[in-house]
């Protein structure tokens, strides 16, 4: 087919909720894609940041052949093999005191088990989000995101008692968490908002606040873990270890897969039949994801990511230098973000012209997401 008939049938069939780039993608490897006519991209958006050992990685692509031919679909209500040995793969990379896993299909549906679990647990009411936080869309998750853009069309549906405070102050946010607060969920770096860092006490004022309050600290790592900012997980950089933290994107390397890790105590808070998943752990997402996890340790992704994104953060530190139309760059290992003083939608397709493929945040912020794979 040729760029312009797929673009035209998904156009007449698909629900028109996305910023579509004229670009048919038909295959990839590594950090490269190739379009239906056989012209080559440099991905820079990674599938918003899911393809972090890059794409059709052969242990990857080998170990979900090998997984389809034996069994696809395994409810949890039944053991499996694959399943078992992913919960333990997983749980050992995961920040101390993290015991149990809820697996499912997406960070949306990572998110909604934890705050199931936290109201379950805590049996109180309120939870307190950020400013400039993405947790989802799904009603609860998007209760605790707080573009009003992406709020305002549901109000009626959503959580009612969400208190939302700016990202990175603790001063208002332990005017917030009170006795009532169940939790307080956070991005160690936020994603969507344009890659914004916290400052370095922030996180562990947040721990500390949780524990003395009693409510739970909820770590979003769906876009910042599996090695994205040259560590395991985001949370590490600042020697935090929370009670719930969400998991998704690239967990499976493009299968769609997502966990919510927790304590013990608070995972044992939920009851059987109060929230499962028919997909939640099917074989193949399981054996994907526990390749996914190999390969990010056998080929050090977590050190290939600090090594390359200091080449890259200052890189963009010198074109900031060289252009003043660049406000700011930030960012943590291959999660980066260049802020312009204007609009990027013609960067966006000026790029796509030269066979880059990159990502945005509103209106006027470039983001960059590349596989952690991708050579110097």
């Amino acid at each position: 087919m040729k760029t312009e008939d797929v673009i035209g049938l998904e156009s007449r069939y698909l629900v028109d909720v996305y910023f579509r780039y004229p670009v048919a993608v038909a295959r990839g490897e590594g950090a490269t894609l190739w379009d239906v006519e056989g012209r080559e991209y440099i991905d820079l958006m990674g599938g918003y940041g899911v393809a972090v050992v890059g794409h059709c990685h052969p242990k990857l692509v080998e170990a979900v052949k090998h997984q389809a031919e034996r069994l696809m679909i395994c409810h949890p209500s039944l053991y499996n093999e694959v399943r078992a040995q992913l919960l333990e793969k997983l749980l050992k990379a995961a920040p101390k005191g993290l015991e149990k896993a809820y697996l499912c299909s997406s960070g949306a549906e990572a998110v909604e088990a934890a705050i199931k679990m936290a109201r379950r647990y805590t049996e109180r009411s309120k939870i307190v989000s950020t400013m400039g936080g993405f947790h989802g869309k799904t009603i609860g998750a998007l209760s605790v995101t707080w573009n009003p853009r992406y709020r305002r069309p549901f109000q009626p549906l959503l959580l009612k008692n969400v208190e939302f405070v700016p990202y990175g102050n603790l001063e208002r946010a332990e005017k917030a968490v009170d006795e009532d607060t169940m939790a307080f969920i956070v991005e160690p770096i936020q994603g969507e908002s344009g890659v914004k860092l916290p400052p370095d006490d922030y996180l562990r004022g947040l721990r500390e606040l949780c524990d003395s309050k009693g409510a739970l600290l909820i770590v979003d790592e769906i876009q910042t873990g599996l090695g994205r900012t040259g560590a395991m997980w985001a949370c590490q950089h600042w020697n935090v270890e929370p009670d719930i933290m969400c998991v998704a994107k690239g967990l499976a390397g493009g299968v769609p897969m997502g966990a919510t890790l927790a304590r013990d105590e608070v995972a044992r808070s939920l009851k059987r039949g109060d929230h499962t998943s028919t997909f939640g752990g099917n074989p193949v997402a399981c054996a994907a994801a526990s390749a996914v996890l190999d390969i990010i340790v056998e080929e050090d992704l977590p050190g290939r990511a600090r090594r390359l994104g200091k080449v890259f953060g200052e890189g963009l530190e010198r074109l900031k230098q060289k252009h003043r139309c660049l406000r700011e760059v930030r960012g943590l290992g291959l999660m980066r973000a260049a802020e312009l003083r204007f609009d990027v939608k013609n960067i966006l397709m000026k790029s796509l012209e030269r066979g880059l493929i990159t990502l945005y945040s509103g209106r006027n912020i470039l983001r960059f997401l590349p596989p952690l794979v991708i050579r110097s």
